[in-house]
């Protein structure tokens, strides 16, 4: 059945000279304010619609009747509440339904949009351009809470699970206008304490939120993250009790950045749940008590000094001491040469220099380190982009599950790099790692090199400081911890030449540095272990 209008005449109830509208279908209707004479047409059913005010044009079209719409679970008292009319076929269903829209001033009806019901298409008669929010002219403006949905449809979903209690608005054009719209009625919206966007749980509802959550004032938007689409299908599935959690669950809106104080309980509560893991030796684990998720440590000296050397021993031990999966990115050396240093430390022998050993004798090494099936390597030697170097980073902790990463060593990251400005490139791949060690919550262990001294040599037990580190000092102010590792690699001692002062250099965590422990490193065996502090009677050696 159609809702073309036929002819307008007077009202026979009320009077009027032109409000008594006679349908194609025969029904008869006067829109002039609280008369709503009716006379029923071809398959009319249901209540009737009382307009608050009278159609400027012909071109507005209403649906003759107002019924509930139980395919969506809306009762007819939610309908006539928002003033949404129905026309029905004639097999007795509704065909179309009709939203009107009211001049946010005026209060007067200036549009209606008209949605098929089988085809899901929506038209707009009158001057939608004009009116308001769907839903604005029977809200008071002002009070606690109010809720804006993408669609009309939503906003009667809402309204309806809310037990017709708080007031629902909805956009005009969706989610593509949703900054046009609420800069457009933003001082309305403001006359709540509390607005509450329910957008459609996809991409295009997401980047409505984006683009308008800075719009209002501070501490007036919450967020609502429904766990289906909109609040059409939640109402339809019954999801009542589910659709009002999430909403009182809802979080005002800050600026990244900004954190309440009263939401930090839980995040000191999941804080509270990290534990540190001791490093193998126990001067280290004093200063340090240990070393924890979400750390990025530095570790750092001159050439050839044990860097690698330390950080075997580190993984061997996280291998033995947790069941935590380790990802290695040793860009100085190839995928065999790290598995033999890795198997080294299992055998207790430098294996790389036993060229004559049988294959079968070094299983067993292989099966305590690469063959647990918790040890990833990046196959690569030399440079590489940082875009390349973090996607493997990051694939590490999230696809293969690394709760470690070691990465040796930061500057032949940048080396082979189409940048002169060494400081600006490390500048960005630290602030990048740093940011990659807070979203994936693992512990990164990084071997940086030093820039060359005027005086003493960190390679003749020069003594090392911050301002040593090569090429940033972004390198010493993201890092949790910095260690580094001095000894005299040129002594004619032989004691003092193979033993390594831990010093550290920043300490987050405790605040403590200095030094803390010698390592010696025995050239039968290929491992560092820990000595009590030597005394050097050596005037060339600052420790």
């Amino acid at each position: 059945m159609s809702s073309k209008v036929i002819s307008r005449d007077p009202c026979p109830k009320c009077g009027s000279k032109d409000n008594f509208v006679t349908f194609e279908n025969g029904s008869r209707h006067c829109f002039t304010p609280n008369c709503a004479n009716h006379v029923h047409g071809e398959g009319e059913e249901g209540d009737y619609f009382d307009s608050p005010s009278v159609p400027s044009s012909g071109a507005i079209k209403v649906g003759p009747a107002v019924s509930a719409l139980d395919t969506r679970r809306i009762s007819k008292e939610t309908c006539s509440h928002f003033g949404v009319t129905v026309e029905f076929g004639s097999k007795g269903k509704i065909e179309k339904h009709f939203y009107p829209y009211y001049h946010s001033e005026t209060g007067e009806l200036v549009a209606s949009k008209v949605r098929q019901v089988s085809n899901k298409n929506f038209y707009a008669t009158g001057d939608l351009t004009s009116g308001g929010l769907f839903g604005q002219n029977k809200c008071s403006g002002k009070g606690k809470f109010i809720t804006v949905t993408e669609g009309e449809l939503d906003a009667l979903s809402c309204f309806e699970m809310f037990g017709k209690k708080f007031d629902v608005v909805s956009l005009k054009a969706g989610a593509s206008a949703a900054e046009k719209e609420i800069k457009a009625n933003l001082e309305f919206l403001e006359g709540y304490d509390q607005v509450v966007l329910c957008f459609d749980n996809d991409k295009a509802g997401s980047l409505a939120v984006e683009q308008v959550k800075d719009i209002f004032s501070p501490n007036k938007l919450r967020i609502c993250k429904l766990p289906f689409k909109d609040a059409s299908e939640m109402l339809m599935a019954n999801e009542v009790v589910n659709f009002t959690k999430a909403w009182w669950d809802s979080k005002v809106y800050r600026p990244d950045g900004i954190v309440a104080g009263e939401d930090t309980w839980d995040a000191l509560v999941n804080k509270r749940k990290v534990k540190s893991t001791p490093y193998p030796w126990e001067g280290l684990n004093t200063i340090t008590k240990g070393h924890r998720p979400y750390e990025l440590v530095t570790v750092t000296s001159g050439s050839g000094m044990g860097k690698s050397q330390f950080i075997r021993e580190l993984e061997f031990d996280l291998l033995q001491r947790t069941d935590a999966n380790i990802g290695v990115l040793a860009l100085e050396e190839d995928v065999p040469r790290t598995t033999l240093g890795i198997m080294s430390v299992a055998a207790n022998r430098p294996l790389h220099l036993e060229e004559d050993t049988p294959v079968d004798d070094l299983r067993p090494y292989w099966e305590a380190t690469l063959g647990t099936g918790r040890y990833y390597l990046f196959d690569h030697w030399g440079s590489t982009s940082t875009d390349n170097l973090l996607s493997r980073v990051r694939y590490m902790a999230k696809a293969l599950d690394c709760r470690y990463v070691i990465l040796d060593h930061l500057s032949i990251v940048v080396s082979g790099q189409d940048n002169a400005d060494e400081r600006k490139a490390i500048d960005e791949i630290m602030t990048k790692l740093r940011t990659l060690v807070a979203e994936t919550g693992i512990g990164l262990f990084l071997v940086s090199h030093l820039k060359r001294v005027t005086g003493k040599a960190h390679e003749d037990g020069g003594s090392i400081s911050l301002q040593d580190l090569r090429g940033s000092q972004t390198i010493a102010q993201l890092s949790d911890i910095v260690i580094g590792m001095e000894r005299n690699q040129q002594h004619e001692d032989p004691m003092v030449r193979n033993t390594t002062c831990v010093r550290i250099l920043k300490n987050r965590y405790t605040g403590q540095t200095g030094p803390a422990c010698w390592l010696r490193y025995d050239i039968d065996t290929g491992r560092m272990t820990e000595v009590p502090a030597p005394t050097f009677d050596d005037k060339e050696t600052d420790f």
